[in-house]
């Protein structure tokens, strides 16, 4: 596809992803309202804002780990923080009781979920890239190690405690848009802004990051810098999203590809816009058939899992 006919079809997709999003933004407002407008859309714009900053910082740190580790199955999630944000809630009710850890102000629990999420992490960074090897394969593997230990030992510990516990320990780790309160949204709309920000001034070293390590130095980029620098980024975005609304691993992988499908060889400028309007209408779409037009109960996590549990698959069978 040439640059012209690339930018025509991002201005024509994006145009129609903006025109179905706001649809789905009044949709999803007004469908099924009864009663005071003013608490509806109070309660409803809560739930669309934590919508709306989930579809910002899961597709960005996706597309910005699939060109850190020149992969394109792989997911942040890869690196275990899903499992760890598991194992926290999990430690927390088996220690202290569902009744106590209810009590926490949730701004700190928010905190401390962030904060030990993103220590992990660089400390996993530092550790194995910096001083070690030097190998971003052997940190995503050692990555998916800790993902396991995470998930055994989370395991072990629903295995010990009360099943009138366990039943509130679930509500705890599916991902859930209605339980993030306006702070937690504050710190997440202001580490997604600088994320973006960051994104914004770095473009075209990230466009040249697609190239290879050695294609990346040979147009005089310093890999090494730019990669820490990704690195930290995906971490606080995955991070900040986790434990805003709990995990969701396959959302990115699904949204990105979908980007990658419909603008094939695009620059970032074009491809993270696209990916997070994408995002959007897979999450508010979602939310509306399922709460509005079906009357489900369960969780638009548990349907995104599902596609995007496929689309993996799939993308396996396909590069072999």
């Amino acid at each position: 596809m040439s640059p012209e006919a690339r930018t025509t079809r991002a201005r024509q997709v994006s145009g129609a992803s903006v025109l179905v999003g706001a649809a789905l933004v009044v949709a999803f407002l007004t469908v099924g309202a009864v009663g005071d407008w003013s608490f509806v859309l109070s309660f409803r714009g809560d739930k669309l804002i934590t919508i709306a900053l989930v579809a910002c910082a899961v597709p960005l740190s996706t597309v910005l780990f699939h060109t850190m580790s020149d992969n394109r199955i792989l997911t942040p999630s890869i690196m275990g923080f899903d499992a760890l944000f598991v194992l926290i809630q999990t430690a927390g009710v088996f220690l202290l009781g569902s009744a106590r850890v209810a009590q926490f102000d949730p701004r700190l629990v928010f905190a401390a979920e962030l904060g030990a999420m993103t220590l992990f992490s660089l400390a996993l960074y530092r550790l194995l890239f910096t001083r070690i090897a030097r190998s971003l394969e052997l940190l995503l593997l050692v990555g998916v190690i800790c993902g396991v230990l995470f998930r055994s030992l989370a395991g072990l510990l629903q295995r010990l405690i009360d099943p009138g516990e366990f039943l509130v320990l679930q509500d705890r780790v599916f991902a859930s848009f209605s339980g993030a309160s306006g702070t937690d949204q504050v710190w997440a709309a202001m580490l997604i802004l600088g994320a973006g920000v960051w994104c914004r001034v770095r473009l075209p070293a990230l466009d040249a990051l697609m190239l290879g390590r050695n294609g990346a130095i040979a147009v005089g980029v310093d890999h090494r810098r730019l990669t820490f620098e990704t690195f930290v980024v995906v971490t606080l975005l995955v991070a900040a999203s986790t434990a805003l609304v709990g995990p969701i691993t396959f959302f990115g992988l699904l949204v990105a590809n979908l980007a990658y499908r419909v603008l094939p060889g695009a620059p970032h400028r074009m491809i993270v816009p696209l990916a997070i309007l994408f995002g959007f209408i897979l999450l508010a779409g979602a939310q509306v058939v399922l709460e509005r037009l079906l009357g489900f109960t369960g969780t638009v996590g548990m349907v995104v899992e599902f596609v995007g549990g496929i689309l993996f698959i799939l993308l396996l069978i396909g590069r072999r």
